[in-house]
């Protein structure tokens, strides 16, 4: 695959496999036994242990979906910002994304892509921090291509072809996501964190509107989400005031 790729470095270094337990797995072996070229993709074709958030799995069918991984080395940023490398990875599927779905694609806080209320795409971002910098970073990404049956507990799944209404090629759109991340990542690295920022706040799934969430203790309230903090809260309004959540302290209730 990437064949075609029109990019300066990433995924200029390509470890394909038919079969892989986890990407993000070999990635993290990758950068504990040599040094590692920025923007080197792991491609499997067949994961088959693939990791969501936090005990989460990712279902995809063998040859279906794109299953990968990038590795950035963004010593540049500080752990503090470590949040702007999420919503650039973010921004860079939701972009790809555009060339093929025309309505409903939001990015689900933190940076679950959906199309109106079902998921396309999972995202784990693994950092490596180093005093008060990045060292590495490793980006999971489970894309839905080509995948029209679903069998796993996941209440909302779709794909870009489900979509699209056709079947989508995958090297395509893994150049493109290329192309995208890259694009987005220099941006990152030359300082550009306000447009970041700004385009991710107006792709949010759901931003401004009224709509019920759940409590960690199960409660259920009406809230209307108003932005994210500069490390990655999600900034709500709700009848206690303003409220900030960290990841997993509010669940989404989707229709």
């Amino acid at each position: 695959m990437l064949k075609s790729n029109n990019t300066l470095f990433i995924g200029k270094v390509l470890h394909e496999f038919e079969s892989l337990s986890s990407t993000n797995t070999f990635a993290t072996q990758l950068l504990a036994e040599k040094q590692v070229v920025e923007g080197t993709v792991i491609l499997t074709h067949d994961q088959y242990a693939g990791k969501g958030q936090a005990s989460n799995k990712w279902e995809s069918a063998p040859h279906k979906n794109l299953t990968f991984s990038v590795i950035l080395l963004p010593k540049f940023l500080l752990a503090r910002n470590q949040f702007l490398l999420n919503q650039v990875v973010s921004l860079s599927v939701f972009d790809t994304l555009k060339a093929y779905i025309e309505d409903g694609l939001t990015i689900k806080w933190p940076n679950d892509i959906y199309v109106f209320d079902k998921k396309i795409t999972g995202i784990l971002i693994q950092n490596n921090l180093r005093g008060s910098t990045l060292q590495s970073a490793i980006i999971g990404i489970g894309l839905n291509v080509n995948q029209k049956q679903f069998v796993s507990d996941a209440p909302n799944p779709t794909s870009m072809a489900l979509e699209a209404g056709k079947t989508i090629d995958l090297e395509e759109v893994l150049s493109k996501f290329c192309q995208q991340l890259e694009k987005n990542y220099l941006q990152l690295k030359t300082g550009q964190t306000a447009q970041i920022q700004q385009r991710y706040l107006d792709s949010l799934f759901r931003i401004g509107k009224t709509y019920s969430y759940r409590r960690t203790d199960g409660t259920i309230f009406k809230g209307v989400i108003k932005g994210v903090t500069d490390i990655g809260k999600l900034i709500m309004k709700t009848d206690k005031g303003k409220e900030e959540f960290a990841f997993k302290e509010v669940g989404y209730i989707l229709n």
